[in-house]
């Protein structure tokens, strides 16, 4: 049987597959990229959801050559502030903020919707000629060699790769073949992303508002025909988010005010509204003979303090980073990819994990040990600097 050649197959076309064939493909190795679909890049279909992009992150891209076509649809954010609140409907209990103090420095982060991220590296990916773009069929199995991994895929079709990229989500066929097990925590949640318009500005403001049921976050985005704009992620109980879901418009935006503390004012939605299941997931490894999984394969965060595609864009440096031509795919370029992550990867789930168990709870001994916690990082300069930094990306 004839099988194409290449030297890396990824498999998965989210943000994370989609910036690794660029990322890979702009350093000049053969990359095909397979999916059953191409993602949606419009505004309505697309994926509604936003990513707010540190400093690593866009360091990446600008590396790549793709920041610059992102950076005329981003919004910097300035400050992240946490507000939280109390009792229903909610009342402003405390608020802390965060920045950097160092004078002309850059925003804290770049945000990003993550349709349009979509849209921008399909075009890069289309005018790529050592990039070929592969859909309508997903991975299928591999059988790994010393040298090469054989893989198949939906269609029948199959090609020899020097490295496979296991970026096919949460319930990765990659790394299922790999044998590469995967501890995963369930929460009981669901969170929605949609977008909103408000009468306030959002002052390059990122809120994370905490009552119960996990965090209402507002995360600004460019005004919308001169309105202020702001994408959101909503975390509730399943059945809650469902319930919600479920609202005509109008009745969803009330909900979200009152949710929201009216921090901004009156809520309008302003797009169609996704809603997506919240868990930790951590694979027991990252690499197997040929094999990488890099984002949601290797590890899923649930949605708070934007570490969730950051850190899967962290994984993709350090892939990136530690190949040269002729090792790709080896042991050796394995090992490197997973001593450089492992430890980052299991203590953002652990400690995002956590965090999430703590602030989703409406006990109020829980509620207080919240505030207590809040009020200790905000304040105590070696904590703020320290949680500031590892948020940060370092």
């Amino acid at each position: 049987m004839t099988r194409e050649t290449t030297d890396i197959l990824i498999a998965g076309a989210g943000i994370a597959g989609l910036t690794a064939a660029a990322c890979f493909g702009q350093a000049g190795y053969r990359v095909t990229l397979a999916a059953p679909a191409p993602p949606r890049r419009d505004k309505t279909q697309g994926d509604q959801r936003s990513t707010a992009f540190l400093d690593p992150a866009i360091a990446l891209f600008s590396e790549a050559g793709l920041w610059a076509r992102l950076a005329p649809h981003a919004q910097p954010l300035q400050e992240l502030h946490i507000t939280d609140t109390t009792g229903w409907p909610p009342r402003t209990r405390d608020s802390r903020a965060f920045r950097s103090d160092a004078p002309g420095t850059p925003p804290l982060a770049q945000n990003l919707m993550n349709w349009r991220i979509a849209d921008v590296l399909l075009n890069a990916l289309e005018s790529l000629p050592n990039v070929a773009l592969h859909w309508g069929a997903g991975f299928a199995s591999m059988v790994t060699r010393e040298r090469e991994a054989l893989v198949r895929l939906t269609d029948d079709s199959s090609l020899r790769a020097r490295l496979v990229i296991g970026a096919d989500g949460r319930d990765s066929a990659v790394r299922e073949t790999a044998g590469i097990t995967a501890e995963i925590s369930r929460f009981g949640q669901k969170a929605l992303a949609f977008s909103v318009t408000h009468p306030e500005p959002h002052r390059d403001i990122s809120t994370e508002v905490y009552n119960q049921g996990g965090p209402f976050t507002l995360i600004p985005l460019p005004d919308e025909d001169g309105t202020p704009t702001s994408a959101v992620v909503w975390m509730n109980p399943g059945p809650e988010a469902l319930r919600l879901q479920a609202l005509d418009a109008e009745a969803f935006s009330a909900e979200a005010t009152t949710r929201s503390a009216g921090l901004l004012g009156p809520l309008t939605l302003a797009s169609p509204r996704a809603v997506f299941p919240i868990i930790t997931l951590r694979s027991r490894a990252l690499t197997a003979q040929r094999t990488a999984l890099i984002a949601e394969a290797a590890h899923v965060i649930p949605p708070i303090g934007a570490q969730g595609l950051n850190t899967s864009l962290n994984d993709l440096a350090a892939l990136l980073k530690s190949a040269t031509p002729d090792a790709l795919g080896s042991r050796q370029h394995l090992d490197r990819y997973e001593n450089s992550r492992a430890r980052d990867v299991a203590a953002r789930v652990a400690a995002i994990g956590f965090y999430n168990r703590l602030t989703r709870s409406g006990l109020p001994p829980l509620q207080s040990l919240r505030l207590s916690g809040l009020k200790a990082v905000a304040d105590l300069p070696p904590l703020r600097r320290a949680v500031m930094k590892a948020g940060m990306g370092g």
